[in-house]
């Protein structure tokens, strides 16, 4: 895939997301052919849309949510400003694109992470954590989710459905505290929808957030102080109706909300 296919792809798809719109497949010469031009043209999306990164999202850290992904590894996007919002949040549900609420926890850095030649540790990148936070992540797709859906690098050059980040009250002493024994419960106007943990879906937080800053360090991006990163969904993938709210309850540190309306 030459760099003049890789652009046309990064604008449409730049024009797909400033204007809230989504198209039915791709014609196949637009494809990505692996991941690493995949998240090159990820990146050239950022610079055809001219926002700021405030932060990154990850999926599929666990071989079960790969298979649902159609990958064989973690995956990454990109979170624009001004996607982050304080809970309880509202979004609009005609413009939200194949919309996925997905109940995780967000990380805000303190220091920069940037990219070199030797590994972080995972120690090192919790050393780096300002904040640790309960959180719903907003998911998106500018491909609708019908028959002609194109294969997964085309999803990763979209970001990898990044959308909103909807954040609650900073986690106190989450350090020492078992956040990945921690059970959280999903429910929709009421009703109990999911229920799941981290040690179960990621691990730790911390785990999918080296991951990534490894990820980004490779690729000679990294991450930097300021940001905020959604680790990986603890209750799976919904698909939200108009006129529902959904409440991620993470017991002792908090409740977080997202209303379509």
């Amino acid at each position: 895939m030459d760099v003049s296919r890789q652009r046309e792809l990064a604008r449409h798809l730049a024009d797909l997301r400033r204007n809230a719109r989504q198209r039915s497949g791709l014609d196949e010469l637009l494809v990505p052919p692996d991941a690493d031009t995949a998240y090159r043209i990820a990146r050239m999306v950022e610079e055809e849309l001219g926002w700021d990164v405030v932060g990154w999202k990850i999926a599929g850290m666990k071989p079960g949510l790969q298979r649902q992904l159609r990958t064989s590894s973690p995956i990454y996007g990109r979170v624009f400003a001004p996607l982050i919002k304080a809970s309880p949040a509202r979004v609009e549900h005609a413009r939200q694109c194949s919309p996925i609420p997905e109940v995780e926890y967000q990380v805000r850095l303190g220091a920069d992470l940037p990219p070199r030649a030797q590994p972080y540790a995972i120690n090192e990148v919790g050393d780096a954590v300002a904040s640790l936070h309960p959180g719903i992540e907003l998911a998106e797709c500018r491909f609708v989710h019908d028959a002609a859906f194109p294969p997964m690098p085309a999803i990763l050059a979209d970001g990898a459905g990044s959308g909103t980040i909807v954040l609650g009250d900073p986690i106190a002493d989450w350090r020492s505290r078992d956040v990945a024994a921690q059970e959280v419960v999903l429910t929709c106007n009421g009703v109990e929808r999911r229920r799941g943990s981290a040690a179960e879906a990621i691990d730790h937080p911390l785990v999918p957030l080296t991951w990534l800053a490894n990820e980004l360090s490779r690729t000679g991006i990294g991450l930097k102080a300021g940001q905020t990163i959604s680790t990986g969904t603890l209750t799976g993938m919904l698909r939200p109706k108009a006129g529902e709210t959904y409440v991620a309850d993470f017991g002792p540190f908090g409740t977080v909300s997202a209303a379509y309306t």
